[in-house]
């Protein structure tokens, strides 16, 4: 029975090669169907040379776009100047509305307040010196000094929060439809800007170095390779975060200054009525290259404005007006429509009525 059983294992052992031969040939025959559409393959390739033919003329449309050359700054204007006192010259209304409250409410009123409090205690020193009163006054309270030094400085605070709230609520006041929105992102240590509603993706703006800054007529730590390129006459909607710390950003000249916290979208607008360039710096301690991420802004009339969005690959936004105006169509025609359509037929409608009477 032994022997039987290893016969039968040697058989199947020599038939075992042969089995093996006969499944690779049916899985190559049954492979061949599979492999014979490799062939159209070649045509595959057609539209990816069709779509790469449609990019290449916008590529060249977007090559052929005019150059934008930045403008050089004017001194004085925009920017820190030697032995200053004063403020930046304002381009904005709220920055004009600040400097007036600055200069022409707080200042005085601080310098008489001052003068104020000296002269009294010049008074005090010399009236109730020891020389002068040998017996010391036993009065310890004057109801009618208190109740001005009291009043007073109420009346004071009242009368100054009066113009400092108008100018929180100009500063905060919601942008107008048209208003162009820029994302400031800001880096360690450089700042990126993005125009959404023109299709202008995020670019960077790093500080210059000192023999380029020179050769362009920009000043030293202020000059930035990209600036951020704004219109005149238009509010300027900035939505304000960072990527990594906490950077604020500032620009003097335009009142604008607002904190760039990573994970929060802070809002501030701006005005400018006059082109030119205006330089910032990060205001927040944000590492050890803080003093080097400058902050340069251009405002510059709407045609240049046009022609540096086409520079950048970018488009023009329709102003909103524009688009509010057909909405106002479709409501005043259907209103037109049903009141003109009765007027036909009262001449026929007007028999069954004047002939129910008479039957």
């Amino acid at each position: 029975m032994a022997g039987i059983y290893r016969i039968l294992i040697a058989f199947l052992m020599a038939l075992t090669p042969l089995a093996l031969g006969s499944v690779a040939a049916s899985a190559a025959t049954t492979a061949r169907p599979v492999a014979a559409p490799a062939t159209p393959a070649a045509p595959a390739a057609t539209p990816v040379a069709t779509s790469a033919d449609a990019a290449a003329p916008a590529a060249d449309a977007a090559a052929a776009a005019p150059a934008f050359e930045y403008a050089r700054p004017v001194p004085g204007i925009g920017q820190p100047v030697v032995g200053g006192l004063d403020f930046q010259p304002q381009v904005t209304e709220n920055g004009r509305f600040a400097h007036f409250l600055n200069n022409a409410i707080l200042l005085p009123l601080s310098v008489v307040i001052c003068l104020l409090v000296l002269g009294l205690l010049l008074f005090v020193v010399v009236r109730f010196r020891a020389g002068a009163n040998p017996v010391p006054s036993k009065t310890s309270h004057n109801t009618l000094i208190e109740v001005i030094w009291t009043g007073i400085p109420i009346l004071i605070l009242v009368g100054v929060a009066v113009p400092s709230i108008d100018l929180l609520a100009r500063q905060y006041a919601p942008p107008p439809a048209n208003a162009l929105t820029v994302k400031v992102t800001g880096y360690q240590w450089y700042w990126g800007y993005a125009y959404p509603d023109n299709g202008i993706d995020e670019y960077v703006s790093n500080m210059l170095d000192e023999q380029t800054a020179a050769a362009r007529g920009e000043p030293y730590h202020l000059a930035a390779d990209n600036r951020m390129v704004v219109p005149a006459g238009r509010t300027v909607k900035l939505i304000v975060t960072a990527a990594d710390v906490i950077h604020s950003f500032a620009v003097p000249a335009l009142w604008t200054k607002m904190d760039a916290v990573p994970g929060r979208l802070n809002e501030v607008t701006f005005r400018a009525d006059r082109p030119g360039v205006y330089y910032g710096q990060c205001s927040e301690l944000c590492g050890v290259n803080h003093g080097y991420m400058p902050i340069a802004v251009e405002v510059v009339t709407p045609e240049r404005f046009a022609q540096w969005v086409a520079s950048k690959g970018g488009h023009m936004v329709a102003p909103a007006p524009a688009a509010a105006a057909p909405a106002a169509t479709p409501a005043a025609a259907p209103a037109a429509t049903p009141a003109a359509a009765p007027t036909t037929p009262p001449s026929a409608g007007a028999t069954p009525a004047a002939a129910a009477p008479a039957q």
